[in-house]
């Protein structure tokens, strides 16, 4: 029989995932204004940041008061505080994509560098990640969160590229260091991205077997996904 306060569960696990579409399109948006050079979707990111904010402080008030009024068995325990945890990571994403925005706004009417090529893959990796750690949110699943935490690795990989790039944008070119700082600093807010995905995925496998993994490295490493 379902217990009657199972519906608040529910009501925090779809305001979760609602959350986690939220910061992934935001996500999207934020470097689609970069790439594009589009000042109106940056000003809609900056726009859309509060939303998020709400539901992080709707989600911490629910799983306070389930943890308050419901005295809850370990497996509902850990579920209301992974998803309070994932809620401010998912927060912190939207803030990320907030920065992004804002550097889009500096760069907007400005020559791009080169054509966009890495900035987009890392972003297509990290709301990968976003979407594949809720996905284990609602299925509880060991396995998929653990290749979610093993493609961190890739878009660290590329950001060093990026790195490396704009590194020699400047010293060749001094008249591109304006704008390739700035892009510097959007690699940097992908990469933090995809950090904060491997937080919900790690709390995720914590959720799924009660094993806190964050400081175990051998159970992260895993084979490097095959290079398209």
């Amino acid at each position: 029989m379902k217990r009657f306060f199972d519906s608040e569960l529910d009501a925090l696990r779809s305001h979760l995932v609602q959350m986690g579409e939220k910061s992934i399109e935001q996500v999207r948006l934020a470097v689609r204004a970069v790439v594009e050079g589009d000042p109106e979707l940056a000003r809609q990111v900056r726009a859309g940041d509060d939303v998020l904010d709400r539901l992080e402080v709707l989600i911490d008030e629910e799983g306070v008061r389930y943890m308050s009024l419901r005295n809850p068995v370990a497996t509902d325990l850990r579920l209301v505080v992974v998803g309070m945890k994932a809620g401010h990571d998912l927060e912190r994403v939207g803030d990320e994509a907030n920065n992004i925005a804002k550097r889009a706004l500096r760069l907007a009417g400005e020559a791009p560098l080169k054509p966009f090529v890495i900035l987009p893959r890392m972003a297509a990796i990290a709301q990968e990640m976003l979407r594949d750690a809720l996905d284990c949110f609602l299925q509880h699943d060991n396995d998929k969160a653990l290749a979610v935490i093993r493609r961190d690795q890739e878009v660290d990989d590329l950001h060093r590229e990026l790195y490396r790039e704009l590194s020699i944008f400047m010293a060749e070119k001094p008249d591109t260091i304006s704008r390739a700082l700035e892009l510097m600093f959007i690699s940097k807010s992908i990469e933090r991205i995809a950090d904060h995905a491997t937080n919900i995925a790690e709390e995720m496998v914590y959720l799924a077997k009660g094993e806190d993994i964050r400081h175990v490295d051998e159970l992260k490493k895993g084979p490097r996904p095959a290079q398209e």
